[in-house]
This record gives structure tokens, C-alpha cells and sequence, in this order.
């Protein structure tokens, strides 16, 4: 009798162990699964030059979310940078989104300027104004080749 208590005892145990793992994997991996705070907002960029999935998005220096999926738009031969916002976080129409280095050679992220309008972006609604990445490589080339 002593031996099947101990035995149910140890068996709850690691059962709320795997729980407990199980949730912070979700909520680590940042997945959604578990209740949805954030809402997709889409931009186009003519260069996302080092930009990567899962990426920071920042406004004010303050993260307010993250880069959920980078794609190419045949069509118009653009990168499409899908976004997830926090709920709480309202951008406007007008909103500015920057591919931004963090540091001299840092990660990219990505940073919005709020804007002055009164119109809200509503989920999967897209971002017009973006500026794209500096390339680095690019400027250095110029001045060394003379194109300055």
C-alpha cells in the first residue's frame, strides 16, 4: 500500500514537471498558442539587407515586438516583412518602419516612428512608409571606386 503512493506521488510529480516545461517552451519560443497578445501588421522593402526572422521590433527604443516571417513578392520583386505587434501597441497609418543596425555591426531590427494621423492600422493592414537597410558594403565600394 505504501509503495503504490509513493509510486502516484512520483508519477503527478513529473507529470506537472512536463507541464511546466511544456508551457515555458511555448512561452519562451514565443509562440503564440497560448492566448494571442499580438496582431500581424505587413511592410514592403526594397532591402532588408541582414534582417532576420524572429528579429526585434522597436519603438522609442522600447521592444514592442517581432518579425514573424520574411517572404518575396514575385510580382514586384520586393521583400514582405511580416510583423507581430503587442494588443496594447496602436499604430496609425502614417506610422515610419526603418531597417536599423544595432551597434557599428550589430543585428538588424526593425524601428517604427509613430506618426501624427488619426487612422489605426487593423490586423494584416500594411505599412507604406519604410526605409530600407544601409548597405554598408555598398557605400564603401562607392568610395573606393570613385563613385562619390
Amino acid at each position: 500500500m505504501k509503495k503504490t503512493t509513493i509510486d502516484t506521488c512520483v508519477g503527478i510529480f513529473v507529470l506537472i514537471g512536463i507541464a511546466c516545461v511544456g508551457y515555458l517552451t511555448v512561452k519562451l519560443g514565443q509562440m503564440d498558442w497560448i492566448g494571442q497578445n499580438h496582431y500581424s501588421i505587413f511592410a514592403n522593402f526594397d532591402s532588408i539587407t541582414g534582417l532576420r526572422k524572429g528579429g526585434q521590433i522597436e519603438m522609442a527604443g522600447v521592444q514592442i515586438g517581432h518579425i514573424a516571417d520574411i517572404s518575396l513578392d514575385l510580382e514586384k520583386q520586393i521583400a514582405v516583412v511580416e510583423m507581430k505587434i503587442q494588443n496594447e501597441v496602436v499604430l496609425t497609418d502614417d506610422v515610419i518602419a526603418s531597417v536599423k543596425t544595432a551597434g557599428l555591426i550589430g543585428d538588424k531590427y526593425i524601428k517604427l516612428s509613430s506618426g501624427g494621423s488619426d487612422e489605426i492600422l487593423k490586423p494584416g493592414d500594411l505599412i507604406t512608409e519604410t526605409e530600407s537597410a544601409l548597405d554598408l558594403e555598398e557605400m564603401v565600394s562607392k568610395y573606393v571606386f570613385g563613385g562619390v
